[in-house]
């Protein structure tokens, strides 16, 4: 059966930014669906580890986007890059006027626009035990395609999970071999729930006071908890 020229979404929502140097900004979100990695603190197993959703047009998504009333769109995953009609849906949504994030791994680097590019790398800490390991630890950073990325998009934002102190070796290392400024470089603690990330947010927020990151909140999970729409 062909595939029809459309984004497979998971689901479209508005809520609050929830992390990044965007935190509490009123935002309407298209999570598409499927992913190359399986990330083992993985919050969206729907777009990843069992990927689900329906395929929409380009139209169809900028309609919603319309109605959703606010200037800011995200474009999440999964892994949105995967989509064949990124850089129609980039462009159509820049041309009604919205504020475009898209959110990626950086593992992939089609052509396609936005005003924030919000790149999530994945550490060590990422990698899951079983069947997926391999394929995961093979896939999770390619620094051809995030630099790329990074020479194609002047604003941008890396978004690290920590989820401990050693963590912080392998991120000092990407970050000096990309060039990347410190400013524009975030610490998340790791979590799926308010709790998980409250007991490790001291910790991070030390590493960022001590080397010049910048903290970024899940604030979606303090006001919302988890699951979907969130």
């Amino acid at each position: 059966m062909a595939i029809l020229p459309a984004v497979l979404v998971a689901e479209l929502f508005v809520s609050l930014q929830g992390e990044g140097v965007l935190a509490g900004t009123p935002s309407f979100f298209i999570r598409t669906s499927g992913c190359n990695l399986r990330c083992s603190w993985c919050d969206t197993p729907y777009t990843s580890w069992r990927p689900e959703g329906q395929r929409r047009s380009v139209d169809e998504l900028c309609a919603a986007a319309h109605r959703a009333g606010v200037r800011h769109v995200v474009i999440t995953g999964g892994e949105p890059l995967l989509q064949r009609e990124i850089g129609a849906l980039t462009a159509a949504l820049a041309g009604q006027g919205h504020h475009l994030t898209v959110e990626t791994a950086g593992t992939v680097a089609p052509e396609f626009t936005c005003d924030l590019l919000s790149i999530s790398p994945k550490t060590s800490n990422s990698t899951p035990p079983g069947p997926w390991r391999q394929r995961h630890e093979r896939r999770r950073q390619d620094r051809t395609a995030l630099e790329a990325l990074l020479r194609a998009h002047q604003e941008y934002q890396l978004k690290f999970v920590v989820r401990a102190a050693d963590d912080l070796p392998e991120i000092e290392a990407l970050v000096a071999e990309l060039g990347a400024a410190r400013n524009r470089v975030l610490l998340m603690p790791e979590g799926r729930s308010a709790a998980e990330v409250a007991t490790r947010a001291p910790a991070v927020a030390a590493l960022c006071l001590g080397h010049g990151f910048r903290y970024s909140p899940r604030l979606h999970l303090d006001l919302f908890g988890g699951g979907k729409g969130v």
